[in-house]
């Protein structure tokens, strides 16, 4: 176990206890359940609906940019992984402060989409970024400090997540990794002053990028067939990178790496979606109908090997 100081989505925090997950042992198998009595009586055997649900309801047409409505978020992520990844870049919306309330999209991917993945993912690296104290604690104070202006709006609970999430695909045997910044990327934040920030977007996508070949690589000499997961900020995935964000997103370079068997995958919370230029500035935005199918999952597909899944309404 680690006590250690987690940045993740640009994020200072400390946390306690939390695993290292490229150190982290296997976890102990599970205790056999005791066999009943003589006396009990046997369970009644499930009946075959039980046992297997019907197939899923086909998807509707909704749209532009490919959009597809379906019944359910797991339906629509399985339709995804159908595209057979070798590395699938998972980005999000960050939750921000006043949205406590509603579950995020990490809080989602965790308990919806992840046990879909068991078996077939081998890793996932996560956006969160380590500090040991190697660098210096003044250094790293002022690098926290450098970082403020985009992370005073995110929910505090964001970091907490991202940890839940890594410890729930160890459970699962996708082993998690976290980002692990050289003195001289600390070096590099603290000089540039005013751009720190933007040397902060390049340092993680550079990263995220390295650690997803590596695993990929792995997996391919090692004939494993699993794919390579990476989950953070819906701009480091971008397949293609938008202009003046070339050195934030890792996508165009994973998708060469892996002879165009990468796929960018963005979750979508509506009610975290804001009405500011970022947002309308999405290709897919002008086509989404916020209250059009407030109980189906939209996915849209803005070019191949890029989809957008934007959940249910909340509650519905």
């Amino acid at each position: 176990m680690l006590s250690a100081r987690l940045l993740p989505l640009l994020c200072l925090a400390s946390v306690a206890a939390c695993r290292t997950p490229d150190s982290a042992s296997p976890p102990p198998p599970a205790t056999a359940s005791a066999a009943p009595p003589p006396s009990a009586a046997p369970a009644p055997a499930p009946s075959a609906s039980a046992q297997a649900p019907g197939p899923a309801a086909p998807p509707e047409p909704c749209g532009e940019m490919g959009c597809l409505l379906y019944d359910t978020p797991k339906d629509a992520f399985a339709a995804i992984l159908a595209e057979n990844p070798l590395i699938l870049g998972i980005g999000e919306s960050h939750a921000q402060k006043g949205k406590e309330g509603i579950p995020t999209a990490t809080k989602r991917f965790t308990e919806t989409f992840l046990p879909m993945l068991a078996g077939k993912a081998s890793d996932i690296v996560l956006e969160i970024w380590v500090s040991e104290g190697k660098c210096g604690k003044e250094k790293e104070a002022q690098v926290a400090e450098q970082q403020k202006p985009v992370t005073q709006g995110q929910a505090k609970t964001n970091q907490n997540e991202f940890v839940t999430l890594g410890d729930a695909a160890y459970a699962l045997g996708v082993k998690p990794h976290i980002l692990r910044a050289s003195c001289a990327d600390y070096d590099a934040i603290v000089k540039a002053g005013p751009d720190s920030v933007i040397v902060m977007l390049e340092m993680i996508a550079r990263l995220m990028d390295e650690k997803a070949k590596t695993l990929a690589s792995r997996n391919a000499n090692a004939g494993a067939g699993k794919m390579v997961l990476t989950y953070g900020g819906a701009i480091h995935n971008d397949l293609t990178a938008r202009p003046g964000r070339e050195k934030w997103t890792f996508g165009p370079d994973l998708a060469a790496a892996t002879a165009d068997r990468y796929v960018e995958l963005d979750l979508v919370v509506p009610e975290f979606i804001q009405d500011n230029d970022a947002w309308k500035a999405l290709p897919w935005m002008p086509h989404f109908k916020r209250d059009a199918h407030p109980t189906k999952t939209t996915v849209f597909r803005p070019a191949k090997g890029s989809f957008v899944l934007i959940f249910p309404k909340t509650g519905q």
